[in-house]
């Protein structure tokens, strides 16, 4: 019953997994995506993406980070996955759910769901480059514009070598919106003899439970509201051992963001900490009331330093 914390490009990247790993609950992380193309990735886009690898390729927390790749070129994907394998990182997963119509543009992503030979060719050749001690996982889409190539497609992942897979209960066409077809991770689940990871629309306890029961997976993967309820994934966990976790009130959140700022300021110019942390105010904003006033004090603040003057009694 793992619960593992989703990819967000520009959102989920080292410092928001370090703080929610540090909250708890959750089982693994995977990065943002690591485009490949032609050769080589250098090695620092590497550590920049991923810079756990340093550290034995975990969170400071102790949470496996898996480092997500995306492209088209099977061959390249191998040779990096190699690589990366070879740098310590505990997993290498396989990005083909990325609905962004510039990623699709270039070959990769949820694009590449128009052809199951190809999800195949990757999953093989990179399942080959690796050694047989490091998972293997990809990521997919129900399709592009329907479901009609969703099984052949998990299919394909499976066939490739891939030690399981994570399924976003939507197509490239349904982007983010509502609902997620859950129903759908049950026939997938049925069809493959690998685990089945079910991600989208999982916000809540309840919706935990009611994903559970529809699709029949047991480990679950959750981005979005894991950014606007920094607290779910414990949450979950306490509820699987049949346990109540104390909620998370505004005021510990608030000053989980002025921690989170301080070290992002470490490495970051300060303009730069100040848009990050409105950023996170815009999750925050569907969970608590709080963060709406507090981003409207702050939003036409420019720096760091400025933010936490507003915010500190």
């Amino acid at each position: 019953m793992r619960i593992l914390l989703a990819p967000m490009e520009g959102v989920v990247d080292p410092y928001m997994r370090e703080l929610l790993t540090r909250i708890g609950g959750y089982d693994g992380c995977v990065t943002e995506f690591l485009r490949v193309t032609r050769g080589r990735v250098p090695r620092r886009n590497i550590l920049r993406i991923c810079p756990e690898i340093s550290t034995g390729g975990r969170t400071a927390s102790g949470i496996p980070v898996t480092v997500q790749l995306l492209g088209g070129d099977a061959e390249a994907m191998a040779l990096n996955a190699g690589i990366i394998a070879g740098m310590g990182a505990p997993g290498i997963d396989l990005n083909f759910g990325c609905p962004s119509k510039q990623v699709n543009a270039n070959d990769g992503g949820a694009i590449l769901l128009k052809k199951p030979e190809r999800i195949y060719a990757i999953v093989a050749a990179v399942r080959q480059a690796v050694p047989d001690t490091t998972p293997v996982s990809a990521k997919i889409r129900l399709g592009v514009d329907d479901t009609a190539l969703a099984l052949e497609n998990a299919h394909a992942v499976e066939d490739g070598g891939a030690d399981f897979i994570t399924v976003h209960a939507r197509t490239r066409a349904d982007g983010y919106r509502a609902p997620a077809r859950w129903e759908w991770l049950a026939a997938v689940n049925e069809a493959l003899s690998i685990p089945v990871t079910a991600n989208g629309d999982i916000r809540s306890v309840e919706e935990y439970w009611r994903c559970r029961e529809m699709s029949g997976c047991e480990d679950v993967m959750i981005g979005r509201a894991a950014v606007g309820r920094p607290d779910l994934a414990l949450q979950i966990r306490y509820a699987q051992q049949q346990r109540q976790a104390k909620a998370l009130h505004w005021q510990e959140v608030r000053d989980l963001m002025l921690q989170l700022g301080e070290q992002m300021a470490e490495g970051m110019e300060s303009r730069h900490v100040a848009t990050r942390l409105k950023q996170w105010l815009t999750y925050l904003k569907q969970e608590y009331r709080e963060a709406v006033d507090c981003f409207e004090q702050l939003r036409r603040l420019r720096t760091f330093e400025e933010m936490v003057a507003a915010i500190r009694p």
